[in-house]
């Protein structure tokens, strides 16, 4: 393979990004299919906010182009990247000048009802964080579908295992063939 393939999982708060994204890496590992997994929640956390960058894409930016060059450096082609908003446009163009060169991207729009959404989050918050979660993602859910670009494949989490949404989401990546 002599491009980059970038498998974006993103979705609303509560649809289980994180959770199939790891078992997608597991899935991956157990096939012997070599790939990095990157939590991109977890790589613009800081605050304040860099100056001029308000919303941290800038520092996410930088903080990927790093992780990315050390992974291709050792030979890794493939990506697995779970973040709300990585399915939009503007956040795939980020992601294309950060890993650099040709880059094949793969949206995947994990979704959930209202009901699933709350439920989860309520078990998984335990701190201060729950309120805003719970309010931000009412308003997440129609914002990414309207956005998400042609192509981005949906993939519903209401009572599935998350072994078979992974396998769904490795199925539409074509990394298992």
């Amino acid at each position: 393979m002599d491009h980059v393939e970038a498998l974006l999982i993103g979705g609303r708060a509560g649809v289980g990004k994180t959770t199939v994204g790891w078992e997608v890496s597991a899935q991956l590992a157990a096939a012997g299919v070599a790939h990095a997994y990157i939590e991109g929640d977890m790589i613009g956390q800081l605050h304040p906010a860099p100056a001029g960058d308000p919303d941290r894409v800038q520092v996410t930016e930088r903080n990927l182009a790093a992780m990315w060059a050390e992974y291709a450096r050792l030979g890794c082609r493939r990506l697995v990247y779970t973040r709300t908003v990585s399915v939009l446009p503007e956040y795939g163009a980020m992601i294309q000048r950060a890993l650099t060169g040709e880059v094949r991207l793969i949206r995947i729009l994990l979704t959930a009802s209202d009901a699933t959404a709350v439920d989860r989050l309520t078990r998984r918050e335990q701190g201060s964080r729950l309120e805003a979660e719970l309010r931000t993602t009412a308003q997440k859910a129609p914002m990414l579908e309207a956005r998400a670009p042609a192509g981005t494949v949906r993939v519903g989490t209401d009572d599935r295992p998350v072994t078979e949404i992974a396998k769904e989401v490795i199925a539409v990546a074509g990394w298992l063939q």
